[in-house]
């Protein structure tokens, strides 16, 4: 059997990470046309939509949207570290919990 306090660290610093996220948008910011103007970019229910951006809300566009990629990654690698505890045969949140009660005391 693995050791699991690395996964289980491991776990509970990819939970910080996902608290600390703020807002998010799944999407891209894109530049259309001839003068290429900055639109905020979804496909939803298999149809684009656009929202335009303008350099005004550029940024804060981007920053939602990568804040949805970096959700993504920290679902990704939780859900590697928890089917790790899975075949271990041991539950995940069961391991969060008891890992918590042994640092705190």
């Amino acid at each position: 059997m693995k050791n699991i306090k690395p996964i289980v660290r491991r776990l509970k610093e990819l939970q910080r990470e996902l608290a600390c996220l703020g807002p998010m948008m799944r999407g891209s910011v894109v530049r259309l046309g001839p003068y290429k103007h900055i639109w905020f970019s979804l496909n939803k229910d298999k149809k684009t939509r656009l929202v335009y951006l303008g350099a005004a809300r550029e940024q804060a566009a981007k920053l939602c949207s990568d804040n949805y990629k970096k959700l993504q990654a920290i679902v990704e690698e939780m859900t590697s570290l928890n089917m790790d505890l899975l075949k271990q045969h041991l539950e995940p949140e069961k391991c969060l919990e008891d890992h918590g009660k042994n640092s705190a005391g």
